[in-house]
């Protein structure tokens, strides 16, 4: 099974895929391989993306129709969003500008889903990024799904139904164990459900996260930027973009965090993308 997808604007499937390698939460290729619980169905997909935007399936136990394959592969690699006025925010910003330049064509590569974003910011909360990424892999290995791409094998991360059933394992706090255990459960329940997290408004879905047990600021909003997708929410609760902004921009190590916002004003509509690029530099 195979399906389309087409960029609105500049887009780089080679940059997506050097992102990919470096960081944990997904297995690298030379190709764009992603597997993970299809939204809503939580069945396990497995597809990679060719060059030419082709889409190859290559797990659909769940049977799902090769479109809303496709709608959730686009949201993955932000080819949801039209990125045609994108290169008017670097005209207008040269710090953006060089950004863009440095990473061409290189869009937010987002979680499987909100339910994923927000698991990887309980898993990690109070340790660093590759102890969360070894948690990560245990759990995927332990709870969640075999893909075989013919000359590797990777593991989805679990479903929400059986994250709900996590027993305590080594390096992880009983209460990350139970937290984890609630997310499941809410992911099952729907509260963590895309489409349902895009009809609010950012502030309506970050108070909405923020009520699931484990999930504070921080977590509320990656899940936002890094789940669902959202490109108009500027972070304000993590320091380490802050103080990459501080350097780029020359605000000194502790900028005002008004100051901040008033120049991600100057990003829209792509708040999220620019402080992905941002991120990325840092």
């Amino acid at each position: 099974m195979t399906f389309q997808l087409s960029a609105q604007g500049p887009f780089s499937l080679a940059e997506a895929a050097r992102f990919q390698e470096s960081f944990p939460a997904f297995d690298g290729a030379p190709r764009v391989e992603l597997v993970f619980p299809a939204d809503g169905t939580w069945s396990t997909v497995g597809v990679w993306i060719g060059d030419d935007l082709t889409g190859h399936v290559v797990s659909n136990p769940g049977g799902l129709a090769p479109a809303d394959i496709a709608g959730q592969v686009s949201r993955i690699l932000s080819l949801d969003v039209d990125g045609r006025g994108f290169g008017a925010v670097g005209e207008r910003d040269e710090v953006v500008g060089d950004l863009q330049r440095q990473f061409p064509g290189l869009r937010p590569v987002l979680f499987g889903s909100a339910y994923e974003a927000a698991a990887w910011a309980l898993l990690t909360h109070r340790i660093s990024r590759s102890q969360g990424a070894t948690l990560r892999r245990r759990l995927a290995e332990d709870l969640g799904d075999r893909v075989d791409f013919g000359d590797h094998v990777s593991f989805s991360f679990p479903t929400p139904e059986r994250l709900a059933t996590l027993e305590p394992m080594p390096g992880m706090t009983i209460r990350k164990v139970e937290n984890l255990r609630a997310l499941g459960e809410a992911a099952a329940a729907g509260d963590l459900d895309v489409d349902l997290l895009r009809s609010m408004t950012v502030d309506e879905a970050l108070a909405h996260l923020k009520k699931l047990p484990g999930i504070g600021p921080f977590s509320a909003e990656l899940t936002l930027i890094r789940g669902a997708g959202t490109v108009d929410l500027f972070p304000r609760e993590t320091p380490q973009l802050h103080h990459i902004m501080g350097d780029l921009y020359d605000l000194g190590p502790e900028p005002p965090l008004a100051r901040l916002e008033s120049i991600a004003g100057g990003w829209r509509p792509y708040v999220g993308w620019v402080t992905f690029l941002v991120r990325n530099a840092g």
